[in-house]
Order: C-alpha cells, then structure tokens, then sequence
C-alpha cells in the first residue's frame, strides 16, 4: 500500500515538473495554474525545510 502512495507522490511531482516547463512555453491557462501550485508548494516545503534545519543547528550549541 505503501509503494502505491509513494508512486502517486512521484507522479503528482512529475506532472508538476512537466506542467511547470510547459507553462514557460506558454501553456493553456489550466498549466499555467497547475504550474503556479507546483511551485508554491515547492517553496513551502524549501522555507519548511530550511526552518526546521536553521532551529536545530541553532539549538545544538558549541558548548566549547
């Protein structure tokens, strides 16, 4: 069930890659929206990740 979910992800990821280069191409308006949440929840995920990586180094301390 797993490997069906992950697959999913990974084709909604691909779909969003391949709609993001055709909206650059000038694509029909409904890539262009698909396109336009690919990469707003992209960089969600990128200011999530850096978030959470900035908190934890920031906790750990040096300690010297």
């Amino acid at each position: 069930m797993a490997i069906v979910v992950l697959l999913g992800v990974l084709a909604l990821a691909v779909g969003g890659c391949v709609c993001v280069v055709w909206a650059e191409r000038g694509g029909p308006r409904w890539v262009r929206v698909v396109a336009w949440l690919t990469r707003g929840v992209g960089e969600l995920l990128s200011s999530a990740g850096k978030s959470g990586s900035s908190s934890r180094s920031s906790s750990g301390g040096d300690g010297d």
